[in-house]
């Protein structure tokens, strides 16, 4: 009995091990061609990904040495010294001043040095920066990273975009090309490139973390901030230093840090290199940037104005007032509408807006959309200067600064009013003179107790002012309105 069960379980043992190898064999046969008669084979794990969710793909889309290889080499060192005004005498002494009036203490200049980054745009030596790294400088050095030493020019300097254009007198420079900013998506890679603390062709990474954001930095007449913001680390000296694509494309103008103490707590911000790049191009055409005004005060449209108007959407930017005489009521615009877009781009922001018709010069025609009545619109505006023309200015001092146009003083007004001198104010847009309360038809007789007669006049005084070596400098403006009431005014062309 115990020889019959020894030969069955050995049967079976046998057929176990027979029926394996066959087994094997079969899958060996098949293991080339992972599906055989519809049926899957093959024990390898099967490549996926999360519907909705691109692959980060090649190694390629996240490797920097290409664009950091094409940039590094054309951004430069600015180094800068500028002349501030510091008093010979300690504090004030107030209860002196009590009694005696305001004391103007003898002024000594005192040598103030700075640093920022700059950027080669052309193998000619035109290099873009911050305006506020070369603002009131005397001096204006620009290294290169192999370490040659230049001295920079300005060709020109925008406060209300925080750009400026300097230019070295070089041949075969390395340089950037300009990219799309527009093209740019949030959470796309970016590198800043530039001298933080002093530490030369420094490279860091992030990503695009917002589009079209203001951050009321810009302290000038027409402030445009419509930044990209991203996670790349930036730090003083980065001012004026590229950011780019993965391409090694110049994107923006790093130009701002969000933080509390001076140093890079998460978020840098960047001109978009299509307003540098409008900017650039005016400079080099013209000395001076050609501002297009649409002449309307904007609002964000918040979800308790858009209650409170009875507005359905909730992006765009709403038209709290429109100028006289402007391109937006000539074109039909009102108080209460909401632009939605300019040309084919879409305008969701006030800054968004800005930045849109920062692209067009004066005498440009854009197609402007709006929403009245919660109905779609369009009409075609012809973009202004701030003086109401569409012609092209050729300084920043004087009139553009004040954001008014000037004429003669009528032989009626001058019968009127015997006087033999005088200039109208015609029109007031945003400006210094807007700010003051200066109106339309206001006559100036004297800016700092000199007669006016004409529109030179004015820039001249501008100007002398401007240069003079005084911490203040104001405008004392004399004059009167039509209806014969005198006013005076003081204009600060401190900022």
């Amino acid at each position: 009995m115990r020889t019959s069960k020894f030969f069955k379980v050995t049967g079976l043992i046998l057929l176990v091990v027979v029926v394996t190898v066959a087994t094997n064999l079969v899958v060996s046969r098949y293991a080339t061609d992972p599906v055989a008669d519809g049926q899957f084979f093959s024990n390898e794990k099967i490549p996926a990904s999360y519907a909705n969710f691109r692959s980060a793909g090649s190694a390629g889309e996240t490797d920097f040495t290409v664009a950091a290889e094409l940039t590094v080499n054309a951004v430069v060192h600015v180094k800068v010294k500028a002349e501030v005004q510091g008093s010979r005498f300690g504090g004030r002494d107030q209860l002196f001043e009590y009694f005696f009036g305001p004391q103007f203490r003898q002024q000594q200049p005192q040598l103030r040095e700075g640093a920022g980054s700059g950027v080669i745009i052309s193998d000619d030596g035109y290099i873009v920066t911050n305006n506020h790294v070369i603002d009131k400088s005397k001096e204006i050095e620009v290294v290169l990273n192999d370490k040659r030493t230049y001295t920079a020019k300005v060709v020109g300097a925008d406060p209300n975009t925080d750009i400026a254009l300097l230019k070295i007198e070089e041949k075969n420079l390395p340089y950037i090309i300009f990219g799309s900013s527009d093209s740019l998506k949030v959470g796309e890679w970016v590198l800043a490139v530039g001298n933080p603390f002093n530490l030369t062709s420094t490279v860091t990474a992030g990503i695009v973390s917002a589009k079209a954001r203001s951050i009321n930095i810009l302290n000038s007449a027409m402030p445009i901030e419509s930044f990209i913001q991203t996670d790349a680390a930036v730090n003083p000296g980065n001012s004026g230093g590229a950011l780019v694509n993965t391409r090694g494309e110049l994107v923006g103008i790093n130009t701002a840090i969000a933080s509390s103490t001076g140093a890079y707590a998460g978020y840098s911000f960047a001109v978009p290199a299509t307003i540098v790049q409008k900017v650039v191009s005016d400079f080099r055409r013209f000395g001076v940037v050609q501002r297009a005004v649409l002449g309307v005060s904007l609002n964000e449209l918040t979800a308790e104005l858009a209650k409170e108007k009875n507005i359905k959407l909730m992006t765009g930017a709403y038209v709290a007032d429109v100028s006289p005489n402007s391109a937006a009521e000539k074109a039909g615009i009102k108080p209460g509408d909401v632009i939605t877009g300019i040309n084919d781009a879409t305008v969701k922001s006030v800054a968004e807006l800005q930045e849109q018709v920062s692209r067009y010069s004066p005498g440009d025609k854009i197609t402007v959309q709006y929403i009245r009545d919660n109905k779609t619109k369009k009409v075609t505006a012809e973009l202004k200067n701030r003086q109401g023309t569409t012609d092209a200015v050729t300084s920043e001092v004087g009139v553009d600064v004040l954001g008014a146009a000037f004429q003669s003083v009528s032989d009626d007004v001058q019968t009127r009013f015997g006087i033999d001198y005088g200039v109208e104010v015609k029109s007031v847009s945003r400006g210094k003179f807007a700010d003051a309360g200066i109106k339309a038809g206001y006559v100036i007789l004297k800016i700092n107790n000199i007669k006016m007669s004409s529109e030179e006049d004015v820039k001249t005084a501008v100007e002398s002012v401007k240069d003079n070596a005084e911490e203040n400098k104001v405008l004392w403006i004399s004059g009167f309105y039509p209806n014969g009431k005198t006013a005076y005014y003081a204009i600060p062309l401190n900022n």
